[in-house]
């Protein structure tokens, strides 16, 4: 059989996304992300073409980190401002059939006993079409205004998000038992009590003591999806996510990541297959090559070099205006997204600043991919052959155009080479993606908290054979 190429759409609750400056182009509408009519007719589009998701990215707080303060990131419209994403799940929903809708929401920001429900909701609203991109945020303005004073060290952060997954595993899987929702009206008894159980969580992080608030969503888990790349970035994703999203701007980079991140999934006893690897590119595809090429053209000539060093500097934790423009990206430690810094400081190329600000004008940190059907799909099967990734996580240069674009050409020209869908699955999202059952499988760690009143008796042995530390006498 022949391996299909799959497609997410890459989009955020704001203005111009990754593409800083081209909300000035005349054909881009990304400046009515405020409105429900632009999001269902750009989901509309998207299931036209049999796309997996519309993936929502997010960020709480602000890009400071250029020339140390916002003023660019403000001006240039820098993902700033930006809404809400969960709130798009509903609306979007409403106008499909099929579309995934994945949410970011971090864990260094939300408590997980209110987002437990919120995405249950969520999962409920859409028939079981939702998933939760995983995310420990990198932005410090974020921590200060919620009185946090600042970011936890990198590490550090995935400790935290580890224990927030099991909370939400115990909530999610655990709390409701399969049936607690009996409906029976002649009895007058809606939920049966002795089906529902408090988590009794105390953590390191967090305590949650009590019963979740929803019952059982679709899914009960949303499909899970997580974008870390560094070290610790990977070793979470290989234990947890279903979906990942890597940003590689070569291929040599992509194969090794997808190569680690499949060997610690199979250590950690889980189907390597059953992950999905998409790369983040933009396709820039038109009837012709020269077409093509003389849209990019036109593109790159709205791109705003302060605005793609906004992005670059906020996701390295690297300030690039206190260099010149001619002068080599340098390695840092930085406590922002450290797989960047590593990328474009530490790998094949040696990369100027203005080249990663031409880079980074559209679409972000991936590649972008220019010319006709034919040329754009043997690109693509050329990557996958060459990395084994899965499918590619499409940013856009304005939009709806270049979603539109990939739709209306590159879409018939895969499939007619029988290497795209041609039709969605039914059931839930994780039942569209994988063709199983709509819950988490048993070889996911999810499963360990199914049964919680053992998880409980577990923890509370553990913690009565714990040693008592010691105390010294003054």
């Amino acid at each position: 059989m022949t391996r299909q190429i799959r497609f997410n759409a890459f989009d955020m609750n704001c203005v111009a996304h990754q593409s800083p400056g081209l909300w000035r182009h005349p054909r881009d509408r990304s400046w009515k992300y405020k409105d429900l009519d632009y999001w269902q007719d750009v989901a509309r589009t998207l299931e036209r073409g049999i796309f997996d998701g519309i993936f929502i990215a997010d960020v709480i707080g602000y890009y400071d980190v250029y020339k140390g303060s916002n003023f660019h990131a403000i001006r240039e419209a820098a993902q700033l401002p930006v809404n809400d994403p969960l709130q798009l799940a509903a609306p979007i929903a409403l106008a499909t059939e099929h579309l995934g809708i994945g949410i970011t929401a971090s864990t260094s920001f939300e408590h997980p006993y209110t987002f437990a429900r919120r995405i249950a909701t969520a999962d409920h609203h859409t028939k079981g079409r939702v998933g939760w991109n995983i995310v420990t945020s990198y932005l410090e303005s974020g921590a200060k205004n919620i009185g946090q004073g600042g970011l936890r060290r990198h590490d550090n952060r995935y400790e935290v998000a580890a224990e927030y997954v099991e909370v939400l595993y115990k909530l999610l899987e655990g709390s409701w038992e399969e049936g607690a929702v009996v409906r029976d009206r002649e009895r007058g008894v809606f939920t049966d009590p002795s089906k529902v159980h408090e988590i009794g969580h105390k953590g390191r992080f967090f305590e949650v003591p009590g019963y979740h608030l929803s019952e059982p969503s679709p899914q009960r888990t949303p499909l899970l999806y997580q974008a870390g790349a560094s070290g610790a970035g990977k070793t979470f994703a290989a234990e947890h996510a279903e979906c990942v999203f890597v940003s590689s701007p070569i291929k040599s980079v992509l194969k090794a990541y997808v190569a680690d991140i499949r060997r610690q999934a199979a250590a950690a006893g889980r189907d390597p297959r059953k992950i999905y690897v998409y790369n983040l590119v933009t396709l820039i595809v038109d009837e012709t090559d020269e077409k093509a090429e003389a849209k990019f053209r036109e593109y790159q000539s709205h791109a705003s070099y302060d605005g793609a060093l906004v992005f670059m500097s906020g996701w390295s934790g690297i300030d690039f205006g206190q260099y010149a423009p001619t002068d080599l990206v340098r390695k840092v430690e930085t406590n922002a997204i450290i797989s960047m810094v590593e990328t474009f400081a530490g790998g094949e190329k040696s990369w100027t600043i203005e080249e990663l600000a031409a880079w980074g004008g559209i679409g972000g940190v991936g590649p972008v991919f220019v010319g006709s059907p034919s040329t754009v799909a043997d690109i693509l099967e050329q990557w996958v052959a060459e990395t084994d990734v899965d499918g590619f996580n499409l940013a856009y240069a304005v939009t709806p155009e270049t979603f539109e674009d990939v739709v209306g050409y590159l879409v018939p020209e895969l499939q007619r080479r029988g290497v795209y869908p041609t039709a969605y699955r039914p059931g839930t999202l994780r039942e569209k993606l994988f063709g199983a059952g709509p819950y988490l499988p048993a070889s996911h760690p999810a499963d360990r908290y199914r049964d919680i009143e053992a998880v409980k008796r577990r923890e509370a042995a553990a913690r009565a054979s714990a040693p008592v530390p010691e105390t010294v006498e003054g």
